[in-house]
């Protein structure tokens, strides 16, 4: 017999929220531990006391789980204690060593088990790259730039003559894309072909290509199974534009930036210059709002605000400022 952990968090006291979170626990642990309804013998729960319009071991009826027996309880209340969380311990008869799961706000519980994801989403120009490596810093883990990731599709399709607003000719050629992300003395690197392509694919064509290619489902897919694989072994921070909604849904922490088209334009101006970029506020500003346009329009995966992301509006703020304030909410919830 093992005991196997785990525990997720509700966004709201609400019975549909909490039978969605107890059937994604107990799936993925189920799933994790090669579980069935032979070898699960008894389910304990405990809940936190701001939960109360659902039994979290009624969620796990109607979840399917018949065979085990189950048993809720209530938490004591004790100050500075992680709210609306729901734990469980399952306990199995199976040999292999349990493998624990902790989702949502209740990974930052046993950091000794799960990795820390945080998605910072937003348009072009709303200093999401810059804010993530700022964040990444102070907490000491890493930064992936998710649309460094397209833009080297649309460079390889440029290396190899392959025409990036044929769908067909890139799906036919993806799998061929030799692209990998390294981190080189503590800084990201976009590779291909084993050659570091990141300050090639930092220009205003690349930028335009790579919201063309990402709009094509053999790209998205293959970019965000490279997303995946990495953040499911590393505590990062990935900005992007569908991180919280499509690439990590399960992210503990995430965030949504946007500012005007004005602002937006201004500081890519700024970016621009100091790369020896010279390009008029008026092409600039053209650039961003036809981008929004193809990344908010497109089919598979577009821009938008998850449901529980926070959205915070950088029009007014410095750098600084919105990286304190992630910080600051991402304390507060730990």
């Amino acid at each position: 017999m093992k005991a196997i952990r785990g525990a997720t968090t509700v966004e709201k006291d609400e019975a549909e929220n909490i039978k969605q979170r107890v059937k994604e626990l107990l799936t993925e642990i189920k799933n994790a531990n090669n579980l069935n309804e032979d070898n699960m013998i008894f389910i304990l729960f405990s809940n936190t006391a701001d939960i109360r319009s659902f039994y979290p071991a009624k969620a796990a009826r109607e979840a399917g789980f018949f065979s085990c027996a189950l048993y809720s309880s209530l938490e004591p209340e004790i100050e500075n204690s992680l709210n609306k969380c729901i734990r469980i311990m399952v306990l199995a008869d199976i040999s292999t060593k349990p493998k624990h799961i902790y989702l949502h706000n209740a990974a930052a519980l046993r950091k000794d088990l799960t990795t820390i994801n945080i998605a910072v989403d937003g348009p072009a120009g709303s200093g999401k790259s810059t804010v993530s490596e700022l964040i990444a810093k102070r907490l000491n883990i890493l930064h992936l730039d998710t649309g460094a990731t397209y833009r080297a599709v649309a460079f390889a399709c440029k290396k190899h003559k392959i025409d990036f607003y044929d769908e067909q000719q890139v799906k036919a050629n993806i799998d061929k894309f030799n692209i990998e992300i390294k981190y080189l003395n503590n800084k990201q690197s976009t590779m291909l072909d084993n050659i570091d392509i990141s300050d090639m694919i930092r220009t205003p064509e690349m930028s335009l290509a790579a919201s063309t290619v990402s709009a094509y489902k053999c790209v998205r897919d293959t970019m965000v199974e490279l997303q995946r694989k990495f953040a499911s072994s590393n505590s990062c921070i990935l900005d992007g534009r569908d991180i919280g909604s499509n690439v990590l849904p399960n992210a503990q922490f995430k965030f949504f930036l946007t500012a005007s088209a004005e602002i937006r334009a201004k500081r890519r101006v700024a970016e621009n210059q100091t790369k020896n970029i010279n390009q008029p506020f008026d092409i600039v500003l053209a650039d961003i709002m036809l981008r929004d346009k193809q990344d908010s329009m497109r089919k598979f995966a577009p821009l938008v605000c998850a449901d529980d992301a926070i959205k915070i509006d950088t029009s007014d703020m410095g750098i600084d400022e919105v990286a304190d304030k992630i910080l600051k909410i991402i304390q507060e919830k730990v």
